[in-house]
């Protein structure tokens, strides 16, 4: 995009929805935004990498990089987070930045910056006491949650039966649009 544009980053984690990002980048470029990849390590057997950086024409960054190099993104003006596993969302709220991505967003958090976050954990992870304590973290500090609905796309349920949810891609993008 032209300079001036605003950028956004979105940040995906290792889930079957970081899959979409493609369309998503498409969307959030075509409603003005510089949009730059980035993504955990766990991530990255989601995602098609090549095809993140054709359509953001940035490099998709996973790994910090070493002392001295240049910084290849421009400065996120916001984040989205998509998908969130049970694992960011945790590491996040306790201030750990041991992957590019939790630390962006760690920075992100002490600057102010508007965080959109759509966790994605399974069902049973969604229950777990340190999560709930976690997402109401996150509310409090401004975080925007945004969540799925009951459902699955792909047919089903997980192995205990219990049903899956169907990612709020389309909120995501409503959100995007006045970010």
């Amino acid at each position: 995009m032209a300079g001036g544009s605003r950028v956004l980053y979105v940040v995906a984690c290792g889930g079957y929805p970081a899959a979409e990002l493609p369309d998503f980048v498409t969307h959030a470029r075509g409603v003005g935004w510089d949009v730059c990849a980035v993504v955990t390590p766990a991530a990255t057997g989601f995602v098609d990498v090549e095809r993140l950086a054709e359509l953001t024409g940035h490099p998709v960054r996973a790994e910090y990089k070493r002392p001295g190099e240049p910084d290849v993104l421009p400065p996120a003006d916001a984040f989205v987070v998509a998908p969130a596993t049970f694992n960011t969302v945790n590491k996040l709220v306790a201030g750990i930045s041991d992957t590019l991505a939790l630390g962006l967003l760690n920075e992100a958090l002490g600057a102010g910056l508007p965080i959109v976050v759509a966790p994605y954990p399974n069902s049973a992870l969604a229950g777990h006491p340190a999560y709930a304590a976690s997402l109401a973290a996150l509310r409090e500090w401004g975080v925007r949650l945004v969540f799925g609905a009951p459902g699955d796309p792909r047919g089903g349920a997980d192995q205990a039966g219990r049903e899956n949810t169907i990612f709020p891609w389309p909120e995501l993008r409503d959100i995007v649009r006045t970010l």
